[in-house]
């Protein structure tokens, strides 16, 4: 298998509104991830992602960009970004960006020039029609924030398309002079020496072929997703960035494909590297979806989980490389999510994600073990996806409110955009202000403070499992071995080896809050065992009791 710097390091993800505010106005900043970085340096992690930083009027948090080569006031300036960079490089470590090109902000220059008349030269950077004849959008089209994909412009009368928030209208990739602005502007950020890009809902920037239709669904995760994702010249479209500007330079690319088959996968991230380096796909964290969609309090089962995990490992074994993750700034807390808010199963889960084949990725606050915010009034979201929900289906009859509430306080984006905690003073050490959104009350006993001054923590485990990855005896072996699930219909126990040539490791995790009996399959043989790494001590034996949320990895 063809080695990579990207395959073999660790990906920590800043959500920089989050993270640490050094001013005090109760927003994170670019000098706060500055005074942060010893500690992502003393964590192990060797890339940091930012989720985006531009100028932006910030109607979805910053992926609605009005300036791709500006900065967010509310973040600081190109000089902060670039003392940052700096910063960063000297550590030893590299700063991946967040590339938003399926849209922009409708008030970024362009969509300024394109609304303004039908034949601004603008005009087609853009996706404009007609209503029907009825008065009614071009199509049946459902947005991904919930409502129609179109919207109408006073202006001219005519519909643009925006497949999330009507702020964010959708490029139109199929004009070449909009791919050529977007090659430049990466061009000019690889020139600074930044070191990747994750792409933002990459696998949605080919729309249809016309004429088009109404599609047989309406909304829901993905939009109407039949006509959002892996459309017919993405392919196209990403070889041609691969050429122009990736090639050229030393990046890490990771596309957030929604929607992506595992052949499709293969295709984006091919071995011969003429897309991009992997891609997010997101069947494992839709597995708790209910049969009205996201917006339930199902838990994920866990023989399905690894099934699913297990098909993507072994598919893409050779062909494509995989993304490790249960977090980021979408997602829930999975120490909520999957585990039950302890230390001990904040640990299994890690153990059991950054064990398999791929490159994993800690989003911020996930190596405290950080838990889902208690929420108890809709007044305490600033999400504009679940806002957006509560309202429409509420209002719609479709949904009982205080249902429906327990199940966006469980699954709203919202869990994992509560601030950095830090230590136990007021705010979590965050800000000395207030902040834009409230700080979960258990940072008195989960911040890093007092987790790296406690050897037993889910701080110093994270620690180890990033240095088994990076910096160990075992490396190869746990970045390039092949995988083999065992005992596939096992209800609570995920197990399985990692092989490259005659070393293995068996890791075996119970994720579940009961004790379960173990039986190692007979195909797993040793002559002796030694545990590398476990959040307790244990003794591979044939038959194992083990502990609720145990895990363990063992050499053979």
């Amino acid at each position: 298998m063809k080695r990579a710097w990207w395959k073999e390091q660790v990906v920590y993800q800043i959500y920089p509104r989050s993270f640490c505010d050094s001013n005090g106005d109760g927003i994170g900043d670019l000098n706060g991830i500055r005074s942060r970085l010893d500690y992502l340096q003393a964590l192990g992690v060797r890339i940091l992602w930012l989720s985006p930083i531009y100028r932006s009027p910030n109607d979805d948090n910053g992926y609605d960009i009005a300036d791709y080569q500006a900065i967010m006031e509310d973040f600081g300036t190109m000089e902060d970004f670039d003392a940052l960079l700096a910063d960063v490089h000297a550590r030893g470590m590299r700063l991946v960006m967040d590339l938003v090109v399926n849209h922009t902000s409708d008030e970024h220059p362009w969509f300024v020039e394109s609304r303004s008349s039908r034949d601004n030269p603008k005009r087609d950077f853009y996706i404009w029609r007609e209503g029907k004849a009825d008065g009614t959008p071009p199509t049946n089209w459902g947005g991904c924030f919930s409502g129609s994909a179109w919207e109408r412009d006073e202006g001219s009368g005519m519909y643009y398309l925006h497949f999330f928030s009507k702020k964010q209208p959708d490029l139109n990739w199929e004009n070449p002079a909009v791919r050529d602005a977007v090659f430049d502007m990466m061009t000019w950020w690889c020139e600074k020496g930044i070191d990747g890009f994750r792409m933002d809902v990459i696998s949605m920037i080919s729309k249809p072929q016309e004429p088009w239709t109404d599609a047989p669904t309406y909304g829901g995760l993905y939009g109407s997703s039949e006509v959002t994702c892996n459309g017919p010249r993405v392919h196209e479209f990403l070889q041609e960035m691969n050429r122009r500007v990736l090639s050229r330079y030393d990046l890490m690319t990771v596309g957030e494909t929604a929607g992506v088959t595992i052949e499709e996968a293969k295709r984006y991230a091919n071995v011969d590297g003429t897309e991009l380096n992997m891609v997010f796909q997101f069947e494992h964290v839709g597995l708790d979806a209910g049969p009205d969609g996201k917006w339930c309090t199902k838990r994920i089962s866990i023989p399905a989980l690894k099934a699913n995990l297990s098909r993507w490992q072994q598919e893409l074994e050779g062909k494509a490389w995989n993304s490790l993750f249960f977090c980021n700034h979408d997602q829930p807390r999975v120490a909520s999510r999957l585990g039950d808010q302890s230390p001990r199963s904040a640990k299994c889960i890690a153990t059991a994600l950054h064990l398999m084949q791929g490159t994993p990725y800690v989003y911020q606050g996930e190596e405290l073990g950080m838990t889902n915010y208690p929420f108890t009034s809709l007044e305490e979201f600033r999400d504009i996806e679940s806002l957006n929900a509560f309202r429409e289906l509420t209002q719609a009859g479709l949904r009982e409110p205080e249902e429906l509430f327990r199940a966006i306080a469980y699954k709203s984006r919202d869990n994992a955009r509560t601030p950095m905690q830090w230590d136990d003073t007021e705010n979590a050490g965050f800000t000395t202000g207030t902040p834009w959104i409230a700080v979960n009350p258990n940072y008195r006993t989960i911040n890093a403070n007092a987790e790296q001054a406690d050897p037993d923590s889910v701080w110093h485990y994270y620690r180890k499992l990033i240095a088994l990855r990076q910096d160990s005896p075992w490396s190869d072996v746990v970045v390039y071995g092949h995988y083999a699930l065992l005992a596939p219909e096992d209800e609570a126990v995920f197990a399985f080896t990692r092989t490259l040539e005659e070393r293995k490791l068996l890791i075996v995790c119970n994720l579940s809050a009961e004790r379960r009996t173990f039986r190692v399959p007979e195909e797993v043989v040793w002559t002796r065992s030694d545990q590398i790494l476990g959040n307790m001590d244990g003794t591979l034996e044939r038959e194992m009791s083990l502990a609720p949320w145990q895990a363990g990895v063992w050499s053979l």
